[in-house]
């Protein structure tokens, strides 16, 4: 059967539902022997077998308007590649989805970027973001990001590239009950090809998701914001009710050898990439979302869960439409799998799939702590022996001859081939935000002393070699109230409170140089391994200092960058490499014009702050 069926697979491409104003044609993957049909409107059409485990049927007429189900005996389902659905994605409709566009969006363009290595990323979620923005007319809805605040501040920021957090049709928020404000992330996928209607203003109306996220990618395009859609192909909300399975039942799903489903997603199932059609599914879904919806970059959720064959395919498939589209993941599943490790998108195999990146969890715990120990402190935190771990992720987790393996927290060699393989981060949605963590790992800790080491923490990030992930909010100081796993935590927890713009406007002003900083100088984006080996060296520093001198990568002699990090709770006196030096950033400012000036070979350190020298 696998055989046959991989054999089709090469010309499936998922077209569940072409229209046309003479005829809609319907497409279905379904067992053999099933007995298949497809429910328009209130009529019920036969489909034919019209290859291995390919089914078809033609309504002629104009259809545009009607709803749809497809019945293999498993109960009615909108399909497994639905783009169009109605309230709660229960049904699919016919539509034209050229009609969906809004005005302008044939001249949509997206925004140039070089090199991933000069991505700056900002994690949002919509309803974050948005919701206590007061001057907000589309609070927690796809259009609050075309709004001039929005736009504003973005750009103000600094950021070129904004992740959004799961933003297909997700099955846990009532789109029938939205005055009932539930929330979630949207990690439980139902419909994966069509825009959630909880973030549009009108749910029932299939074409109205669509046309508005349309519209939030076109306003973010048109201020130089590339778009990046966090994808969840490793599970789907649950078994016997998933589209997957009520088309081919256990076709998409991982056994494991006695027969029960595999669970490396931790969600009660996982999804078999490694099958020609759930391959082919991931592969198509990915071009769809590009092609139809312009976006710019993924997010893969439990990457780690996938086979490393179907990621480079997907890679491999993408690079022929726009090679700079930026891929990236997380490199580990959260259970076994029914794969063998060394099959999967791993961190460890990251070397095996090229020009695709993987979070670094060794520069995220060597700063805050373990990701098991919420009260236990990182570097930021005064916990000893952490600079191997933190000097790995400053490389860009590339092999350094400076780095010593065998002190690095959770790997043992290097993982990337080059640092824009690694996602250099302090925090995101998952557990503890920044200040959160600070709080619960360092206890009696002062507003003064939390603001420093927030600072200090984000200035690792972002002079590392890495590409650079905040998440939204952490430069307005944001906090959850110490909630460690906020997905489904009500507003009071998980929006943004706007007045620490107001409150403390320091943290947002470093933030915003911290970025620019990275964005003029490229120094801190070699983009490439040799470079960084080349280019980067650690230099000798006291217990609790961790300091490093960049040269210039090109051939213009623009002289080198010295970062020093200083994690103590006392003034440091350092030894740096002799020059005539201009100080870009001390004691918690930075300015690209220079601070002052600073000749010789010693350099005073304040506490809990960094250092960037410009020679």
């Amino acid at each position: 059967m696998l055989i046959a069926v991989a054999a089709s697979a090469q010309d499936y491409h998922f077209d569940e539902m072409t229209y046309s104003p003479e005829q809609t044609v319907f497409r279905l993957f379904a067992p053999d022997k099933a007995r298949c049909y497809v429910r328009v409107g209130k009529r019920k059409v036969s489909m034919t077998r019209v290859g291995d485990c390919l089914w078809q049927a033609i309504v002629k007429g104009d259809q545009k308007g009607q709803p749809y189900v497809f019945n293999t005996g498993h109960g009615d389902t909108p399909g497994v590649f639905a783009k169009a659905v109605g309230v709660n994605g229960r049904q699919a409709y016919v539509i034209d989805l050229a009609e969906t566009n809004p005005e302008g969006w044939d001249s949509d363009r997206r925004p140039v970027c070089k090199s991933p290595a000069d991505i700056v990323v900002y994690e949002l979620h919509h309803r974050d973001f948005s919701i206590a923005r007061p001057d907000a007319k589309y609070p927690g809805k796809f259009l609050a990001l075309t709004e001039p605040w929005a736009i504003q501040h973005l750009k103000q920021l600094g950021v070129n590239a904004v992740h959004i957090l799961p933003s297909y049709d997700f099955g846990s928020v009532d789109e029938d009950r939205l005055g009932d404000n539930k929330y979630n992330w949207g990690y439980d996928p139902v419909n994966y090809n069509v825009p959630d209607g909880s973030y549009s203003t009108d749910p029932y109306t299939p074409e109205v998701r669509i046309r508005e996220f349309k519209t939030m990618v076109q306003a973010l395009h048109k201020a130089g914001i590339r778009v990046i859609l966090d994808v969840v192909y490793n599970h789907t909300y649950d078994i016997a009710q998933s589209n997957f399975q009520r088309t081919y039942p256990d076709y998409y799903y991982r056994k494991t050898a006695d027969g029960q489903y595999s669970n490396g997603s931790g969600c009660g199932n996982e999804t078999a990439s490694e099958k020609p059609m759930m391959r082919r599914f991931m592969v198509e879904s990915v071009k769809y979302w590009i092609n139809e919806y312009h976006i710019d970059g993924f997010r893969f959720d439990l990457m780690g869960v996938h086979d490393i064959e179907t990621m480079n395919q997907i890679r491999k498939a993408v690079d022929e439409i726009d090679p700079t589209i930026f891929i990236y993941g997380e490199g580990w599943s959260a259970g076994s799998c029914a794969l063998p490790a060394e099959k999967l998108g791993i961190k460890a195999n990251i070397p095996q799939m090229s020009r695709i990146a993987a979070f670094s969890d060794e520069i995220r715990d060597a700063l805050r702590g373990p990701f098991d120990n919420d009260n236990k402190p990182g570097i930021l935190g005064g916990a000893p022996d952490l600079e191997e771990s933190l000097k790995f992720g400053i490389a860009g987790c590339v092999s350094h001859p400076q780095v010593d393996m065998t002190k690095v927290n959770y790997s043992k060699q290097p993982w990337a081939v080059e640092p824009t393989q690694m996602m250099a981060y302090v925090s995101c949605h998952d557990d503890m935000c920044l200040v959160d963590r600070l709080k619960a790992s360092i206890p009696g800790i002062t507003q003064d002393e939390l603001i420093r080491l927030d600072l200090l923490a984000q200035t690792a990030v972002f002079t590392s070699q890495g590409v650079p992930f905040i998440l939204s909010g952490e430069e307005l100081l944001r906090d959850k109230k110490g909630v460690h796993n906020s997905y489904e935590s009500p507003d009071s927890i998980n929006r943004l409170d706007w007045q620490n713009k107001l409150r403390y406007p320091q943290v947002f002003e470093y933030y915003r140089n911290l970025i620019r900083l990275r964005l003029s100088y490229p120094h801190f984006r070699l983009g490439n391994g040799d470079l960084v080996r080349r280019c980067l060296r650690f230099l000798d520093m006291p217990k609790g200092v961790l300091a490093y001198s960049i040269e210039s990568p090109g051939d213009s002699h623009d002289g080198s960058i010295v970062v020093v990090l200083n994690f103590t709770r006392s003034e440091q006196c350092v030894s740096i490499p002799d020059g005539d030096y201009l100080v870009l950033a001390s004691s918690g400012v930075i300015e690209l014009n220079g601070i002052d000036r600073l000749q010789g070979n010693k350099a005073l350190v304040a506490p809990q702050s960094a250092l960037i020298l410009k020679d």
